[in-house]
């Protein structure tokens, strides 16, 4: 069995990051770039059989090791994330964990439990069971808290026997620096537009949507991904911005709030850039109204933060909605006001 390609703009790091000498690495940079796919190569590539480690290659692709990882089986890697971050990339949960939210007992995790990473703890302590030393793949490492990151840290600093860490982060700035400081710090380079295009193409997306759902995510291939596989429609992200002017519920009303507000982030982000003389990342300057006042945009962009740290937990979705809605219509139509 192949593994899947990596995307053109991660194959050079991978190169680079297996020239390199340690027991751990840290890739960052923003969403969206590959931080999980490059991860999980390089812990492949270290964990082949058969790679031609002269020629500086990923994994070979079809080696038993190969497979195993492919299959989500390997014995020799230990992969740490949220709950739901596994049940979405089909890695097994252990056991009880499984048991417990198949009785209803918990909903699944949203952080890395601090049981599973004491399970890590032990498996870096044990043999290689095929004698390629042991990997271990934290994604997103920032979802660790503190708890969870210090029972990490003590292995980080005295690491025993065979085992490398790649600790994969979308927000770096929020582990801990005693964590940072201990792993190769690797920043994830930002892709060429044809190569980002081109890849969602590869990925079933349709070529004339391919551009405007990388608009809508900012650049950011893997998120432009899960906008398309999350049936956004590029047509209706061009009409949103002044869909909000007259605050058109409608536009959003197949949103989750936690999609809704990260949308509404993006214009207010816009309506900042062309404010300030910068071009719009996420909207065509065509597709946006005018530019509310400095003053009504900060006060936005500050409620709509607030706003994001109740999401995922909102008291009653269909208000939150209209609440979020109503906000944006009195914001973008002081743009006729005096600040």
């Amino acid at each position: 069995m192949s593994a899947p390609a990596l995307s053109p703009w991660l194959q050079r790091p991978l190169g680079e990051l297996l020239r390199q000498r340690g027991h751990a690495w840290l890739l960052q940079g923003p969403s969206g770039l590959g931080q999980y796919e490059l991860g999980l190569a390089l812990a492949a590539a270290w964990l082949c059989e058969q790679r031609d480690e002269a020629k500086g290659e990923g994994a070979c692709g079809h080696c038993p090791s190969c497979h195993a990882i492919s299959v989500r089986t390997h014995a020799d890697l230990c992969v740490l994330m949220p709950e739901v971050a596994m049940q979405e990339l089909g890695w097994p949960l252990d056991e009880k964990s499984q048991a417990d939210i198949d009785d209803k007992k918990r909903k699944p995790s949203r952080e890395i439990r601090v049981e599973a990473m004491r399970d890590a703890v032990g498996f870096a302590q044990r043999t290689s069971a095929r004698g390629r030393g042991k990997a271990v793949l934290v994604y997103p490492a920032e979802r660790m808290n503190t708890i969870t990151a210090n029972a990490l840290l003590k292995t980080l600093e005295e690491p025993v026997g065979d085992v490398r860490f790649v600790l994969a982060s979308e927000a770096a700035w929020q582990l801990l620096p005693t964590i940072r400081s201990r792993c190769l710090g690797f920043t994830l380079p930002w892709p060429e537009d044809e190569d980002a295009r081109n890849w969602l193409v590869e990925q079933g997306v349709p070529a004339n949507d391919a551009p405007a759902l990388l608009r809508a995510a900012g650049g950011r291939p893997s998120d432009a991904l899960r906008l398309a596989a999350a049936g956004q429609s590029p047509k209706a992200w061009g009409l949103l911005p002044k869909a909000m002017l007259r605050g058109d519920v409608a536009a959003l009303a197949d949103h989750a709030p936690a999609q809704a507000i990260s949308a509404l982030q993006k214009l207010c982000h816009d309506l900042m850039a062309t404010g300030s003389g910068a071009a719009p990342r996420f909207f065509e300057v065509a597709d946006l109204p005018a530019v509310p006042p400095k003053v009504a945009l900060a006060r936005w962009s500050k409620s709509l933060a607030n706003a994001a740290k109740t999401a995922e937990h909102p008291f009653n979705a269909g208000l939150m909605l209209e609440a979020l809605v109503s906000e944006a219509r009195s914001t973008l139509n002081s743009a006729g006001r005096r600040p």
